[in-house]
This record gives structure tokens, C-alpha cells and sequence, in this order.
């Protein structure tokens, strides 16, 4: 899943791809890079962010998911509005990403169950600007699973279909530090819950304190590319359905890579 930022503030490119015409060929070349899929977005969901104004969101998504689609794109779109989300998939969108699994506006579960879209469910506490106030936990593995499975309860009760359920585990969402790694270590509990997990590491701030400097500075966010290929790489080892990343191509490859690996793995019987 390749991101396409249409926003002014987002923390890993500044902007650089806000104009509808330059998110379309930052797509384009996503795809050209092996994205299988773009996943457009109109609110920065950085720590600390503000709140864009619905109708500037539809602004800024529409154009860019309408193109996209019309090149041939397969199209997600990030947003935790009911209102954006039905928007996009009637512009052609088929994955509608929720960062919020639909804590932010719980209607969104009635615009997938009415249309049939695949919903990717994150694990999220709360909006960007209150979200690090949040990431208390007894067992980070644990609670997040419990929450998602909530979640799950939640989708089913509105009549959303088992089939079209993806679950996140939200690294870096009420997670600002340590906390991200044990969900990437034991990623195979929240695969073994049966569902489909998309894994969104993709130059967050966990990878830039890993890479800091002698002096504890962390790495900007384009020098953490290299890490989170390793991440998709053993994400994809670890069953994940997806990995969201900016950087397509190095990611692309290291997928490949653990594809090769987990399928020439000994089976466990003996096959002499």
C-alpha cells in the first residue's frame, strides 16, 4: 500500500505532494514502483495535528481518488469521516482506511456495511493532538488485541461481513515509543485472530529513536526507509496481509524477499 499525502503538514514529506495534480503522479509512480494499492488521504494524522474542516477534506481527496482511478488504480482512502468515505467510494475507492477502527464517527461502519467496501480497523485511542496522552497499557499486545476485537463486535453489529475486515495495530497511534516493538515482535497473536493485518510503520518515530545518533537526535523521516523495509520484510515473514509505506520500491523488493524465504522454510514434516 503506497501513501499519497494530500496534505500540507503530514510528517514524513512536508507537502510535497499536495496539489492535485502532484499527488496523482506521486501515485502514478507508487504504482510504477510495485504499490498494489494507493491509499489517499486528506487529513494529517501526525502527532499533535489539527482537525481539517470536512469539506476541505472531500477537496483535497475527490480530485485525486477520481484520477487514480480512472489510470487503473486499486484505491483506499484514509479518512475517519462517514461522510468522506462514502464520497470516495462512490468515486471509486474500494478499501476505506479508518485510522479510528470507527471510534471517531461510528456511522462510517453503516457507509461500508451499505457498500461492501474492504475496512482496514486500526487500533487508535484518540484524535493526533491527544493520542500520546493516552498510550497506557498493561500489556500492549493484549489490550490491543481486546480493543480490535471490540472493534470487530462493532463492525459485525452494523453488518459489516467478516470477509471485508482488515485489522491495524495502529504503531505509533497512542504508541510513541517502546510500545510499538512487542506488537511487531508477536504480530503472529493478531494474525492467528483470523483476520487480515495491515501493518503501517513506514518512517514513524519508533524507527527514527532506533537509527538516532550518538548524541540521541532521531533520524528525519525519508532516512528511515532503509528500517522500514526490514520492518515489511519480517511483516510479511509474520503473515501481514499489507504494509503501508511511502518509500514503494525498497519495500517491494524486501516483500519479495520474505516471500521467497517463508516458502522455501522447512514444512515441519518429514519429507525424506
Amino acid at each position: 500500500m503506497g501513501v499519497v499525502n494530500v496534505t500540507p503538514d503530514s510528517f514524513s514529506d512536508g507537502g510535497r505532494w499536495f496539489t492535485p495534480d502532484a499527488a496523482v503522479a506521486h501515485g502514478l509512480s507508487l504504482l510504477a514502483d510495485g504499490a498494489d494499492l494507493l491509499d489517499v488521504g486528506g487529513e494529517s494524522t501526525r502527532p499533535g495535528a489539527a482537525r481539517v474542516p470536512v469539506g476541505e477534506e472531500l477537496d483535497r481527496v475527490l480530485p485525486v481518488v477520481r484520477a487514480l482511478v480512472a489510470h487503473g488504480a486499486v484505491v483506499s482512502v484514509d479518512t475517519t469521516r462517514a461522510e468522506v468515505a462514502a464520497a470516495a467510494v462512490a468515486a471509486g475507492a474500494v478499501v476505506v482506511n479508518d485510522v479510528s477502527g470507527g471510534l471517531a464517527e461510528p456511522e462510517i461502519h453503516e457507509v461500508v456495511a451499505r457498500t461492501g467496501v474492504v475496512y482496514v480497523a486500526m487500533h487508535w485511542r484518540g484524535h493526533a493532538d491527544v493520542m500520546d496522552s493516552l498510550a497506557v497499557y498493561d500489556d500492549v499486545v493484549v489490550d490491543v488485541r481486546r480493543e480490535l476485537a471490540a472493534r470487530v463486535d462493532a463492525l459485525r453489529a452494523a453488518g459489516v461481513a467478516d470477509h471485508q475486515v482488515v485489522l491495524d495495530p495502529g504503531l505509533g497511534f497512542a504508541k510513541p515509543g517502546a510500545a510499538n516493538w512487542p506488537l511487531l515482535a508477536r504480530l503472529p497473536e493478531l494474525v492467528a485472530d483470523g483476520f487480515p493485518v495491515l501493518v503501517g510503520a513506514s518512517r514513524k518515530r519508533f524507527l527514527g529513536h532506533l537509527l538516532a545518533g550518538p548524541d540521541g537526535t532521531p533520524v528525519p523521516p525519508e532516512r528511515r526507509d532503509g528500517a522500514t523495509a526490514a520492518v515489511s520484510a519480517l511483516a510479511a515473514a509474520a503473515g501481514a496481509w499489507c504494509v503501508r509505506v511511502h518509500e514503494v520500491r525498497g519495500t517491494a523488493d524486501a516483500v519479495r524477499v520474505a516471500a521467497r524465504w517463508t516458502a522455501e522454510a522447512p514444512s515441519g514434516k518429514d519429507d525424506r
